[in-house]
């Protein structure tokens, strides 16, 4: 039998999503863990954004790296490869001149972090950036900045993460943020993953189910 890998985002989650996650073999956070308590606690992993403002705010102070779900994940994902954004910061710059600091680059500091607190530390290789890009395309977004750290997550966990008889859910997944993301096109991708079944959605139904089968 295989694992249950969850994947578990900072939007909405149905009723009763906590036990379900905390049952999973893996779970993935993001990022401050905004889903912990309605979520469930356990957690594994903490992917987080490596770059720009979200990366200076978790590496700069202690109160990131001393948080509950921090101190629970024996691994964390940097989604952002270095090379990768140093590349692209001036287009960015370019098109988008109010991101002056977005391509800042904090992977050495999680890499200490993690370090420090006896953690893997994982940088998620710029080809997944790069095939999301490419899969995004068939659903013709505006023009975006980068794709979000829960869908780079979740090709990584696809890709690289996930064996044959597992089982890859996502939770807390609204598809709605920050305006420089391709939400409606990721929406539409992840829908087609779940469609091909690669992933499933938790819901109300399946959780139902998973309790039956418990």
């Amino acid at each position: 039998m295989g694992r249950r890998i969850t994947i578990v985002g900072n939007g909405e989650l149905p009723p009763g999503a906590a036990g379900f996650i905390d049952r999973s073999d893996i779970v993935i956070r993001f990022n401050d863990c905004r889903s912990l308590g309605p979520g469930g606690t356990r957690t594994d992993v903490v992917a987080v954004c490596n770059t720009g403002r979200p990366g200076l705010e978790m590496t700069e102070g202690s109160e990131w790296r001393e948080s509950d779900g921090v101190r629970r994940a024996v691994a964390i994902w940097s989604v952002r490869d270095p090379a990768k954004f140093s590349e692209m910061e001036p287009d960015i710059r370019a098109r988008w001149p109010e991101l002056t600091d977005f391509c800042v680059d904090y992977t050495e500091s999680f890499e200490a972090i993690a370090r420090e607190t006896g953690k893997s530390h994982v940088v998620i290789p710029r080809d997944v950036h790069e095939r999301l890009d490419a899969a995004l395309e068939a659903y013709a977004p505006a023009p975006y900045v980068c794709p979000s750290t829960g869908l780079v997550a979740i090709a990584h966990v696809l890709e690289s993460v996930s064996d044959d008889g597992d089982e890859v859910a996502i939770a807390g997944f609204g598809h709605r943020g920050w305006s420089g993301h391709p939400f409606a096109a990721e929406q539409q991708l992840v829908e087609a993953l779940a469609g091909e079944g690669r992933l499933t959605r938790i819901s109300p139904t399946s959780i139902f189910s998973a309790s039956e089968g418990a």
